[in-house]
Parts: structure tokens; C-alpha cells; sequence
């Protein structure tokens, strides 16, 4: 198995000249990955190709089936995607489904040696375990495991990482059904929400303690304005690369006549509560504060590309426009 390096293109199982080299068939094979159709917002690239979040190209011939996910978004999409059965552990954080506690735990902390007992063929990692500790990326790949690493940004990026998890583990169809599923369901919410004459403007807090929100087409934004909500956030700029924003106090006062929502994420980013915000010196001219507007919602189903995004929309529309939701399908219904 060919390890998986930032600037070639890779294969589960290649084929190479005795030199090692790609033969001219494989190159041509890696040529054609620059052939895709333009569907909606969904770039279809070739049904056997993958590229990771470091820019790594997979040609995959034949699907993954000895997977270890490092990242419960990982964990729960492949779940969602039926390749419970070829996942043969998860990250030590990972909650979510029910089943993954039947799952073995495995952690970037842990020996290399802990993994190679199990033999996978497959490693998913995101790029803060990449960028921290990249001995242990180099150490898997060395022994010949193929590592991959994704964290979509937009909302673009989570149809396509939904289709690559799908091309990886041979469940194209389910992954193709599910972004078309997905986009439908959007497109339902957003003719529901076009006719609202007001829409209630909502500043969307990411960690509190730093005083953070997200950057404009971060998934959590995509999430509030589907359900018709307004960010006031909007000039919030990245801070690091990442879909955090830096937005001072200053920056929120500013701004507190026009803010009739104050909605935050609450959980390990940011383990926040009502009261921390009604009580935060200076919030209580905050137009939210003052008409007890401050609603927290589960950062899992609004910061993580999975299906349960849904979730984190019709929750969203449900505290802004109870009447409008209301007769929306549920979750179970999508999920």
C-alpha cells in the first residue's frame, strides 16, 4: 500500500513500474481527476477519487473496510453512511451514535503500536491532529496505513467530504442520496423563511470566554441564516485560518441595539451558560439581554458536518420562528 504524501498523488493499490514510478495508466488516471461535473453546489469528481484536507489525491480501486476515525464527525458520518461494521474504532471523545460504545478507543496520544495491532487500512484524522502532532501521522504512514485528513469549512465542502466518505468506503449511492437529501430539505427551509417581512438580526457566539462567533459561511452561520436569521456579525474576520472570529466586546456593544437574538453554542468549545451572558458586565444593553432573548443550542448539531446540521437548523428556526417551523418535517423525519 502506497503511503499517502502532500504532494503526489496516491492509490490504495497503485500501479507502479518496477522503478516504483506511476505507470502512464496511472498517470492518466490522476489526470482525469480533473474531469468533474458541476451539479447544484456539488463538485462530482471522478467516482474513485478523494483528496484530503492537505491536498493529498487518493485513487481508491477498491474500499476501505478497517477504518479507525479520529474525529467524531467522522465517526458519525460513516455510521450514518452504513460503514459501522468497517469501523473498527473511534476517537475516545466520540459520543455519538449510541453504538460507538461498542467500538475500541484509540487517541493521537496513543503508541503507533496500538494501532498497528489492529490493522487498519485506513486512518481518519482532521487538521489539528495533523498540525500538532505530525511524528504520529509519519509513523502510521510508515508502517503503511493510509492517512487522510478532512474539516470542511463551507457548506460546499461538507457535500463533497460527505461524497469522498463516501468513495472510501465503497457506499457512493448513500453518500450521493445523502447530499441530495440534504439540499432538498435546505431548499424547503429557505422557501419557508423567504416570505418572513422581519427577520430577527442574531449574533451567534462561539466561545464566550475569548469573546469569539464565526466567520461569515462557517457551518453554524450556514445553519442561522437557512433558518432566516440575520448574523450581525457579518464584518467578523478569521482568526488563524480557522472559522473563529475575534469579536471584542466593543465590537458586540456596538451593535446591542440591533441584536433582538443572542444565541451561543454550548459545549467543549464553549461550556457557557444563560447565565454567564445575562450577567457578563456591559451585556445588559444588549436589546437580546434585556428581552430575555439569549438561547444556548448544542454545539454537535450546528459545528459539525453531519447530517444532524439539519438538526441545528430546524432548532435554530424553532426560537426564532416557532410559527413557520412548526410545520417543517423533524428531524426524525430527515434523519
Amino acid at each position: 500500500m502506497n503511503m499517502p504524501r502532500p504532494d503526489k498523488p496516491i492509490s490504495k493499490h497503485p500501479d507502479q513500474g518496477a522503478s516504483g514510478g506511476f505507470t502512464a495508466a496511472a498517470a492518466w488516471a490522476v489526470l482525469l481527476i480533473l474531469l468533474c461535473l458541476v451539479k447544484g453546489s456539488v463538485v462530482f469528481a471522478r467516482d474513485n477519487t478523494v483528496t484530503d484536507h492537505r491536498g493529498r489525491t487518493l485513487v481508491v480501486e477498491t474500499p476501505f473496510t478497517r477504518i479507525i476515525s479520529l474525529y467524531g464527525a467522522h465517526t458519525e458520518n460513516l455510521f450514518y453512511l452504513g460503514a459501522r461494521d468497517n469501523t473498527l474504532g473511534v476517537s475516545v471523545n466520540d459520543t455519538y451514535p449510541e453504538a460507538v460504545k461498542t467500538k475500541q478507543r484509540f487517541s493521537y496520544h496513543d503508541d503507533p503500536e496500538k494501532f498497528i495491532a489492529v490493522k487498519p487500512d485506513l486512518v481518519l484524522i482532521r487538521p489539528m491532529i495533523e498540525n500538532g502532532y505530525p511524528q504520529f501521522v509519519r509513523q502510521l504512514q510508515s508502517y503503511g496505513i493510509t492517512v487522510l485528513s478532512f474539516q470542511p469549512a463551507t457548506i460546499a465542502d461538507v457535500y463533497n467530504y460527505w461524497l469522498n466518505l463516501g468513495i472510501l468506503t465503497g457506499r457512493q449511492s448513500a453518500a450521493k442520496t445523502l447530499v441530495a437529501r440534504f439540499q432538498d430539505a435546505v431548499r424547503e427551509i429557505q422557501q419557508a423563511t423567504a416570505q418572513i417581512p422581519h427577520r430577527k438580526k442574531v449574533y451567534f457566539q462561539a466561545i464566550h470566554t475569548r469573546m469569539r462567533t464565526f466567520t461569515p459561511g462557517a457551518m453554524p452561520i450556514f445553519a442561522l441564516e437557512t433558518a432566516g436569521g440575520i448574523n450581525v456579525a457579518a464584518d467578523a474576520r478569521a482568526s488563524r485560518n480557522t472559522n473563529i472570529a475575534v469579536y471584542g466586546k466593543e465590537q458586540i456593544l456596538a451593535k446591542a441595539d440591533t441584536i433582538d437574538v443572542f444565541l451561543a453554542q454550548k459545549g467543549i468549545m464553549n461550556p457557557v451558560s444563560k447565565a454567564d451572558i445575562l450577567e457578563e458586565p456591559g451585556f445588559h444593553i444588549i436589546k437580546a439581554v434585556k428581552n430575555n432573548q439569549v438561547y444556548l443550542i448544542e454545539e454537535s448539531i450546528v459545528s459539525r458536518p453531519v447530517p444532524r446540521l439539519y438538526q441545528g437548523i430546524t432548532a435554530i428556526g424553532r426560537l426564532l420562528y416557532p410559527e413557520i417551523f412548526n410545520s417543517i418535517q423533524t428531524e426524525e423525519d430527515f434523519l
